[in-house]
C-alpha cells in the first residue's frame, strides 16, 4: 500500500533504475511474435511476465506501458474475448497501480468503435463497466461507457433497460467532471424518463440542475475554463515559464468534457426543451410559459428572428392560457411591453384584450386567431383540452372586468355579459370564489350576485405586520439616535 502511495505521489512514476528504452524494446518484440508469427499466446505470457516485474517495483510508466501493450495485441489480434479476460485480470493483480488501471480503461475505450458487432461492442462495455464500478479514479470514465451503452439500448427499442441503466450513475457528486457534462449526462437521464413515461422521476432529476448554472457570467466562465482544460490536455500548460506535458490525472483536477458536450447555450435550451415536456403532460401552463421565457431570453434565439419570432408567439399562448395570478399578471404586463412584439401586431392585440378591462367575445376571439390556433395545432394546442381552457380563461377574465365595475348585478345581467346560460354563470362565478380569485356572494331566490373586496390572506397579512414592525423599529432606532446625539451636544446626562 505504501509502494501505491508512493507511486501516486510522483506525477510521472519512473525509476531510474529500469531501462525505459530495453522495456519498448522488448514491447516491440512480443507485439511481432503475436501479430506476425500468430504466438499470441506466448506472446500475452512474455507479456504479463514484464508486467508482474513492474508491478512489484511499483514502476508506474512502465507498468502502464505494458498493460496497454497487452491490450493492443489483443486488438490488433482481433481476440475480442482474450482482451476482455485480460482487462479484468489486469485489473484485479494484487497492488495493482491506479494509474494503470485508469490508463487501460481508456485505452480500452478507443476500441469500442472498432467492435465488429453490438453483442461484442456491448460485451466490451460490461467488462469495463464492471471494472470501473467503485473506483473514484475512473468515475468518468465509467459515466461516459454506460451513456454509450444506454444508447446502444434506446436503439434496441429498450427505453426503459436505457433509463434505468444511465440512472445507476450519480454525476452530480463527480468532483474530476466537467460542468457541462454533468448537465448533459443529467438531462440524458431526464429525457429517457421522459421517454419512458415515468414522469416523475425525471422532475426528481432535473431538480439536480440549477436554472442559474445557465447565467451568462457562468457561460463565459465555462468557457474560459474548457479553453484552460483543452489547453492542458494538449500539452500547453506553463508553469514558472517553461512548458510541461500533460501528466496523469492528478486527485482534484477537473478533466475536459467529452467532444461530443454541447455548448452550456445548448445544454440550457435542451433543459428548457424537456421541462416544457414535463409542464405539458402535467397541465402547467404558466410553467410552460416561463420555460419558454427563460428560451427566449437567450443571446443566440433573441439574436436570430426566426428563432424568437416562434417563442415569443407560444409565450402569448400560454400566458392567455395561464390561470390568473400575480405571476402571470406580471409576465403579462411585460410581454406585453416587448420591443419584439410590436413585430407581432395581432399577438400584442391579443394580450391587449386581457390587459384592458373590457369583456373579451369569445365568439369573436375564435373568428379572429383561429388561423393562428391551427398553426400552434402540433405544440400549444396539441390537446383538446388547451381550446376549452381558452375559454375557460375568457370566462374567468369577463367576470374579473363584471367584478370590477359592479357591486351589485342580477344573475341574469351577468349571464347575458358572460354569453353563458344562468346556471353556467354561476358555477363559473362559484370556481373562482372557492379558488380566491374574488370576493362574491349569491343570492339565489333575488337572482342577485354582490361583489365584496378581496381580503389579504394570512400570509399576506403577516408580511405587512412583520415590515410594519421593522419600519417602526427603525423609527425608534433614528429617534434613539438623535436623542443621543441631542444629549452629547448639549451636554445632558440622560437617566436610565
Amino acid at each position: 500500500m505504501e509502494e501505491d502511495d508512493r507511486s501516486i505521489a510522483a506525477p510521472e512514476g519512473k525509476n531510474k533504475a529500469i531501462d525505459y528504452d530495453k522495456l519498448e524494446r522488448d514491447v516491440d518484440l512480443q507485439r511481432d511474435v503475436a501479430l506476425k508469427e500468430g504466438k499470441l499466446t506466448e506472446a500475452l505470457d512474455a507479456l504479463l511476465g514484464l508486467e508482474k516485474q513492474m508491478r512489484l517495483a511499483a514502476d508506474v510508466v512502465g507498468t502502464r506501458t505494458v498493460a496497454v501493450a497487452i491490450l493492443k495485441v489483443c486488438h490488433e489480434a482481433a481476440a475480442w474475448k482474450l482482451l476482455n479476460e485480460q482487462i479484468v485480470a489486469l485489473s484485479k493483480r494484487r497492488a495493482q497501480l491506479k494509474q494503470v488501471v485508469a490508463a487501460m480503461v481508456q485505452e480500452a475505450m478507443k476500441y469500442v468503435d472498432d467492435a465488429p458487432d453490438d453483442v461484442i461492442r456491448e460485451e466490451l462495455i460490461k467488462t469495463l463497466s464492471g471494472v470501473t464500478a467503485g473506483k473514484i479514479y475512473v468515475e468518468i470514465e465509467r459515466a461516459r461507457l454506460v451513456k454509450r451503452l444506454a444508447r446502444m439500448k434506446e436503439a434496441e427499442g429498450k427505453v426503459k433497460e436505457a433509463a434505468e441503466a444511465m440512472q445507476e450513475v450519480a454525476v452530480e457528486t463527480f468532483g474530476a467532471m466537467a460542468k457541462t457534462e454533468k448537465i448533459d449526462f443529467i438531462l440524458e437521464q431526464v429525457r429517457l424518463c421522459l421517454d419512458s413515461d415515468d414522469f416523475m422521476r425525471a422532475q426528481i432529476l432535473a431538480k439536480k440542475i440549477s436554472p442559474r448554472a445557465f447565467a451568462s457570467e457562468t457561460v463565459e466562465a465555462a468557457e474560459k475554463a474548457a479553453a484552460a482544460a483543452a489547453a492542458a490536455a494538449a500539452g500547453e500548460v506553463k508553469e514558472e515559464g517553461k512548458k510541461k506535458k500533460k501528466g496523469p490525472r492528478e486527485e482534484g483536477e477537473i478533466q475536459p468534457a467529452a467532444p461530443d458536450v454541447p455548448t452550456l447555450v445548448e445544454l440550457k435550451l435542451k433543459f428548457y426543451e424537456l421541462m416544457i415536456r414535463y409542464y405539458t403532460h402535467a397541465g402547467d401552463y404558466l410553467e410552460i410559459c416561463r420555460c419558454y421565457q427563460n428560451i427566449y431570453d437567450t443571446p443566440d434565439v433573441k439574436a436570430d428572428q426566426e428563432r424568437w419570432i416562434p417563442v415569443l408567439k407560444r409565450i402569448c399562448w400560454y400566458l392567455v392560457l395561464a390561470p390568473h395570478g400575480s405571476m402571470q399578471s406580471s409576465l403579462l404586463h411585460s410581454t406585453f411591453a416587448d420591443s419584439h412584439l410590436l413585430d407581432l401586431p395581432k399577438f400584442r392585440a391579443l394580450l391587449k384584450l386581457f390587459i384592458t378591462m373590457e369583456v373579451v367575445g369569445w365568439p369573436q376571439l375564435q373568428a379572429d386567431y383561429g388561423a393562428e390556433m391551427e398553426e400552434e395545432k402540433a405544440t400549444v394546442f396539441h390537446k383538446e383540452s388547451a381550446l376549452e381552457d381558452l375559454r375557460l380563461r375568457v370566462i374567468q377574465h369577463n367576470i374579473l372586468v363584471v367584478s370590477k365595475y359592479y357591486v351589485r348585478i342580477t344573475t341574469a345581467r351577468l349571464a347575458q355579459l358572460l354569453s353563458l346560460t344562468a346556471e353556467e354563470a354561476e358555477k363559473f362565478l362559484s370556481d373562482m370564489v372557492v379558488e380566491k380569485v374574488l370576493v362574491a356572494k349569491i343570492d339565489r331566490p333575488a337572482g342577485i350576485v354582490t361583489f365584496g373586496e378581496r381580503q389579504e390572506s394570512g400570509v399576506q397579512l403577516l408580511d405587512k405586520w412583520a415590515s410594519d414592525i421593522s419600519k417602526l423599529l427603525d423609527l425608534v432606532e433614528t429617534s434613539c439616535h438623535h436623542i443621543h446625539k441631542e444629549a452629547m451636544v448639549h451636554k445632558v446626562v440622560l437617566k436610565t
